[in-house]
């Protein structure tokens, strides 16, 4: 899924900074301490329109960034002060609804609704599909992919699961768990060139000291469900999906979707936003969440970036590799790649 035309257009200011900010990735710092439980429900987004006051932790301190400024709040008896700014020495106030849930934040006497951004903690975006999935796949599988210029490179897929243990599969398109509500794929398996997947078992390596592993959403594509994602999305969402007349870079074998999670107890770590989700919280220096959400963010990107991915500024989750235009768009099945696949060992 592609989010960059729709986000910029909407967050024009946080589309540009995080496009300049992608090419250079911060320093990583020391792993930061988890908030206080009683912060995590105020953490979000505030205002209607075009103001927005984005409420965050940073260094152990619940921060509220209003036009690129960060003012500290500072908890006082039953609420919070601001220390900073034109509302310096202002009641910060989070007020809740029937439910217990915060719906506003009073700021300076001005009331900031509560704005919804993304998705709750497990739940996937979802459309309707234009058309039912079982005749969109019998379409596509009738099709052919675009031709492809001379001189690519011969493709060599290896099966990632196949160079380490640690490497851990959610592939959410072989589940009803994705943006249609129905398996895309025939089964769960993760693909990519040789190169790439030397790169990807590289970045294991230097984060498994770490205390992390990685687990993997989707890697490569076939270029006939790339054809059904088209087929199946409106037009005015079409900004969201690659075309199938240029294919993508999961058609090639170099684009990997993919997270971290603990090696110790198993569990995916907590990013700022979910994987596929259709908000800003998806790009990849979006400011907000808490310390440890960004300084895991932050991990993932370092270990991919230094092996030759890079980060799309739209997505945290979606890094490509470097030589993805040297090879071609490929329409085999999973099935199909299992069969050939080079069984040598990448040490």
């Amino acid at each position: 899924m592609r989010l960059a035309r729709r986000l910029a257009a909407i967050f024009p200011a946080l589309a540009l900074a995080a496009g300049v900010r992608a090419a250079f990735p911060q320093p990583l710092t020391p792993k930061p301490y988890p908030p206080p439980l009683a912060w995590l429900p105020l953490i979000g987004e505030y205002g209607a329109g075009p103001d927005r006051v984005i409420v965050l932790e940073s260094g152990g301190r619940l921060e509220a960034l209003i036009d690129r400024r960060a003012w500290t709040l500072t908890a006082t008896a039953g609420a919070f002060r601001v220390d900073s700014g034109p509302y310096a020495g202002a009641a910060a106030r989070f007020l809740r609804g029937a439910g217990g849930k915060v719906e506003r934040l009073q700021l300076g006497g001005i009331a900031y609704p509560r704005r919804a951004v993304g998705t709750e903690a497990g739940v996937t975006f979802h459309i309707a599909p234009l058309h039912p999935v079982d005749s969109l796949r019998g379409a596509a599988l009738a099709m052919h992919p675009p031709a492809q210029p001379a001189g690519l490179r011969q493709p060599d897929l290896v099966d990632v699961t196949s160079l380490d243990s640690r490497i851990k599969l959610d592939i959410r398109y072989a589940t009803t768990n994705d943006f249609l509500g129905s398996a895309m794929y025939t089964s769960a398996r993760a693909f990519l060139q040789r190169p790439a997947a030397e790169a990807l078992l590289r970045a294991l390596r230097w984060l498994t000291p770490q205390g992390y592993g990685l687990l993997i959403h989707d890697a490569y594509r076939p270029w006939y469900v790339t054809r059904m994602f088209w087929d199946a999305t409106p037009d005015s969402l079409h900004q969201f999906v690659a075309n199938p007349d240029s294919g993508s870079k999961h058609n090639r074998g170099c684009a990997v979707d993919l997270s971290l999670y603990d090696l110790r107890t198993g569990e995916p770590v907590r990013m700022v936003g979910g994987y596929d989700e259709f908000s800003p919280r998806s790009y990849a220096d979006y400011p907000g969440g808490t310390s440890l959400q960004r300084w895991y963010r932050a991990l993932l990107r370092r270990a991919m970036e230094r092996e030759g991915f890079k980060v799309i500024p739209e997505e945290w989750w979606h890094f490509d590799y470097k030589d993805w235009r040297r090879y071609p768009v490929l329409n085999l099945s999973f099935e199909q790649l299992a069969a050939r696949r080079n069984r040598s060992t990448i040490r």
